[in-house]
């Protein structure tokens, strides 16, 4: 085992004794996941202030063969940003000190901040110079730009404006070797060369650790109509998610679904959320329309819509939002089934994506398998369906979870079979996660071995001592 005294006393030379952590009780909130299911050792919690302090980190810990592992919000479902209990220990780079907005053009729709921003503050910063940072999820009060961009983070608005890969101009990164590569361009064409910045994005910090961003902006949206339905089932509200896109083009902002067992959670466990609806349904769904102009004529072509669909037979019930505070109460439903979750027991959350049309079977087909395995087995679903991407979540409570004789074997039976599911039906088995360590061993099954080797190839050029994040996204 590595001696790190030498390299802990580097650090705090380097950075400062306050901004380098080495007691298990400062080192407890950064090791250990949100949701309290995986822990591993770490050699020190470093905070750097600027990139040029990460720089000297990541210099200084590869002189001494101490892998990195970079940090965000450690808001992540699948392991990926604690280290693991095998190997040697890391030195954790938290980016939290990090979180200075740089620059706003809002002529040229850009904003450059840095990897410790919390997302929701870039979101504010944007909408003070009426411009949106289209990149919307539940964890946005805590979660961090580096964070999101080392995932390739999803979330509720895909449907219309993409991605986090979407929605990023340029980056700055320091690399394996302590080398800073400034790519902080702010332009929507450039063809010289490689696109440098799709290495490190969705790459989990094992290419490089990402300091800043310049993120792409939007108009902001100054008018939205929402709604709250219950389609007759799955394939009812693909249909709906049709008649929105043909009716409402580039409006259509959102469409969640979630499941009665996922709202029942919800309403049980985080205080203040209700049943938008008179009773029950086995399916819910939020859709949003957005705009700069056009409130009351968006609000029309919803309840047309939604007419058009209940003539149909395609849903049981609906409610339009009528006012600001009734739209972010039904958000607030939508964002709360992680903290229900995580008080109502263990959901062993999958992170699937297949063809927008293949949701219905996907579900289907899932629901069959986990039920072939632990039959009536609670299923919890939360799908941003109108790109594909459905959270399916076999769940047990405390007790049940307790009782089982392997835990481990059991979560990975649950997710293979759910992957298997996705991957049959020409899916994915991590859409806006991340791999993490929960999604090695999947990486090592789904993915060809022509695949796996380029990916190594491109790890081994860019680090090649395997420093940088060991043990993620490449088995």
């Amino acid at each position: 085992m590595n001696d790190v005294t030498p390299l802990i006393a580097a650090l705090k030379t380097e950075i400062g004794a306050d901004a380098v952590l080495t007691d298990a009780a400062d080192l407890a909130p950064f090791t250990e996941d949100w949701r309290g299911r995986y822990k591993g050792p770490a050699a020190a919690v470093v905070q750097p202030s600027n990139t040029a302090q990460v720089a000297a980190i990541v210099r200084l810990c590869a002189a001494r063969g101490v892998p990195v592992l970079p940090q965000g919000g450690n808001t992540s479902l699948c392991a990926g940003a604690i280290p693991r209990n095998e190997g040697v220990a890391p030195v954790i780079v938290n980016l939290a000190r990090m979180r200075r907005i740089r620059h706003i053009d809002a002529a040229n729709g850009s904003m450059e901040v840095e990897a410790g921003c919390v997302l929701k503050t870039v979101q504010d910063a944007a909408a003070a110079e009426n411009r949106l940072y289209a990149v919307s999820l539940g964890a946005e009060g805590s979660c961090q730009i580096g964070g999101n961009l080392s995932t390739n983070a999803g979330g509720t608005g895909v449907v219309r404006y993409g991605n986090t890969r979407d929605n990023v101009l340029g980056l700055e990164v320091v690399l394996a070797d302590g080398t800073v590569w400034n790519g902080l361009r702010a332009l929507r064409k450039d063809n010289t060369g490689l696109d440098l910045k799709h290495l490190f994005i969705g790459t989990e910090g094992t290419l490089g650790i990402i300091t800043a961003a310049t993120l792409k902006l939007h108009p902001l949206p100054t008018q939205h109509a929402l709604a709250w339905f219950a389609p007759s089932d799955p394939a009812a509200a693909l249909q709906i998610l049709g008649l929105f896109q043909a009716a409402c083009g580039s409006r259509l902002s959102a469409f969640e679904m979630i499941n009665r067992r996922q709202l029942e959670l919800v309403i049980q466990h985080v205080p203040g959320r209700r049943n938008p609806l008179g009773e029950l349904h086995e399916w819910h769904v939020l859709v949003e329309l957005a705009d700069t102009s056009g409130g009351d004529e968006m609000a029309a072509l919803l309840q047309q819509t939604l007419e058009h669909a209940a003539e149909q037979g395609l849903i049981h019930d609906a409610i339009l939002a009528s006012n600001e505070t009734q739209r972010a109460t039904l958000w607030e439903i939508r964002h709360s089934v992680s903290e229900a979750n995580k008080k109502a027991g263990v959901g062993l959350t999958t992170d699937c994506a297949v063809p927008v049309s293949a949701v219905p079977a996907f579900i289907e087909r899932a629901t069959q398998a986990v039920h072939a395995i632990v039959p009536a087995l609670d299923i919890l679903v939360v799908a941003h369906l109108g790109d594909g991407n459905a959270h399916f979540i076999p769940f047990f409570t405390f007790d049940a979870w307790r009782e089982l004789a392997d835990p481990a074997a059991m979560a990975a039976a649950m997710r293979r079979c759910v992957n298997d599911v996705a991957h049959e039906l020409h899916g994915t088995f991590s859409a806006e996660h991340g791999v993490g360590q929960t999604g090695l061993p999947e990486m090592a099954h789904y993915k060809s071995p022509a695949e796996l080797a380029l990916m190594r190839t491109v790890k081994t050029a860019l680090d090649p001592r395997n420093l940088l994040n060991p043990g993620r996204l490449i088995p």
